[in-house]
């Protein structure tokens, strides 16, 4: 069992930076590929970035390459979300989840574990 709790969310100027932060709970969390997802009101989830067990980054969302950063510490049982260069189209909630299966980390029907959600909001 792994519980995941996010952090770090807020409202922002457009142009500013967040750093979000997923904390896991549970001594098996190193063996999971975690994925970061959002949704804006209307909308369905999307991927936005996931990272291997071992720290690998796997992909990014086209919309985010080059502004989001996914980063692991698996000491720490916790992942980031390096945000920067942030527009009003990243208003969304963001979850992060985790998966056992790393090779179905771009799905969100394919997570195991889903945390709460933590609200960002970029004012323009």
């Amino acid at each position: 069992q792994v519980q995941l709790v996010e952090s770090g969310g807020g409202l922002v100027q457009a142009g500013g930076s967040l750093r979000l932060s997923c904390r896991a709970s549970g001594r098996t969390f190193s063996s999971y590929t975690v994925g970061w997802f959002r949704q804006a009101p209307g909308k369905e989830r999307e991927f936005v970035a996931a990272i291997t067990r071992n720290g690998g980054v796997l992909d990014y969302a086209d919309s985010v390459k080059g502004r989001f950063t996914i980063s692991r510490d698996n000491a720490k049982n916790t992942v980031n979300l390096q945000m920067s260069s942030l527009k009003p189209e990243d208003t969304a909630v963001y979850y992060c989840a985790a998966v056992a299966d790393g090779s179905r980390w771009l799905q969100p029907v394919s997570y195991d574990y889903w945390g709460q959600g933590t609200q960002v909001t970029v004012s323009s």
